[in-house]
């Protein structure tokens, strides 16, 4: 019993030595104001919070996003291509990307995808 708690106690010696060297040595010296400022996307946070935002830019994001998602779901095909037989696959693919390319048009046609007017 003496050891156990012997070892405990050099254990909980070690852990508490080292604990508190690592929070000395991780110290900056220096406060920069700037590092300490919060950073968010680019925008001044000392400037008004209520700054006009692009709805275009939240238009071409979610077109982005959509597409990125294709992507995502398109990959599996190819895993399952020696498991499935050819015409299911290619016409899964295909019907899929049919689909996209349908949405990708109409953003094109209402004119989603212009930036300058």
């Amino acid at each position: 019993m003496l050891i156990i708690s012997s070892m405990a106690l050099i254990i909980l010696t070690i852990c508490v030595i080292v604990m508190s060297l690592a929070s000395l040595l991780s110290k900056k010296s220096i406060t920069d104001r700037e590092k300490s400022s919060p950073f968010e996307c680019g925008f001044d946070p000392s400037s008004s919070s209520r700054l006009p935002f692009s709805l275009r830019f939240f238009l071409i994001a979610v077109i982005f996003l959509i597409f990125d998602v294709e992507i995502a779901l398109l990959l599996p095909l190819i895993l399952i291509l020696p498991v499935s037989n050819l015409l299911t696959w290619f016409s899964v693919g295909t019907f899929f990307l049919f689909i996209l390319l349908w949405g990708l048009y109409h953003e094109w046609n209402q004119g989603a995808l212009e930036w300058a007017e």
